[in-house]
């Protein structure tokens, strides 16, 4: 699955990327028809520890899932808001699978 990457305010490290571009191909196992994912890392202005924020928008046939996470790391950010998606497309997995 191709991810596009977006960081905003700052230029993301090629680790970073493909540590997030290897938790979303993980997606692919729970749902094979994922069209598009788009990832958006931005750095807020604030003295607070958690100002990463990690968004993500995966979209599949006839919906999106969108997932918002701010932490300490991007990397935290990422697999709290994977894990969020994986939980998602679960469900809508099953909610399709009930109507046939």
């Amino acid at each position: 699955m191709k991810v596009n990457t977006q960081s905003v305010n700052f230029n993301a490290d090629s680790k970073l990327i493909e540590f997030i571009q290897k938790r979303m191909d993980k997606l692919d196992m729970f749902y094979d028809k994922i069209i598009q994912s788009d990832v958006y890392l931005k750095v807020e202005n604030t003295s607070d520890k958690e100002n990463k924020v990690f968004e993500a928008r995966v979209s599949v046939p006839g919906d999106s899932f969108v997932v918002k996470k701010q932490c300490k790391s991007f990397e935290e950010g990422a697999d709290i808001a994977i894990a969020s998606l994986e939980r998602q497309i679960k469900k809508r997995k099953e909610k399709l699978r009930a109507r046939t």
